[in-house]
């Protein structure tokens, strides 16, 4: 059974730090694309960054370039997603799912976790 497992999220001033983790198991993960994403309260969900495990390759939205870094440690199966100098704007459930190749579908997904970044 495929599990996606994220967590991390929490309550944090902005301009502070946190580190989000997607703990994986039930498929290769070495052969797959881990992708992060949010949805903040009454917008649309979006892709934040997404990292191909087989060769490190990442991909960042825009408005993150700079201020967080997607990591994997293929020993644990696991995604991290470090955030740093958070603003307000980053407020919303971030999500942790799982394809074959960034920027195509995702076919499995984690629960949420909520990141507020309070002004």
């Amino acid at each position: 059974e495929v599990q996606l497992q994220a967590s991390g999220g929490g309550l944090v001033q902005a301009g502070g730090s946190l580190r989000l983790s997607c703990a994986t198991s039930g498929f290769t993960f070495d052969d797959s694309a881990i992708g992060w994403f949010r949805q903040a309260p009454g917008k649309e969900r979006e892709g934040v960054s997404c990292i191909m495990i087989s060769d490190g390759r990442t991909l960042y939205l825009d408005s993150v370039k700079g201020r967080f870094t997607i990591a994997s440690d293929n020993a644990k199966n696991t995604v991290y997603l470090q955030m740093n100098s958070l603003k307000p704007e980053d407020t919303a459930v971030y999500y942790c799912a799982m394809g074959t190749f960034c920027g195509l579908g995702y076919d499995y997904w984690g629960q949420g976790t909520q990141v507020t970044v309070s002004s």
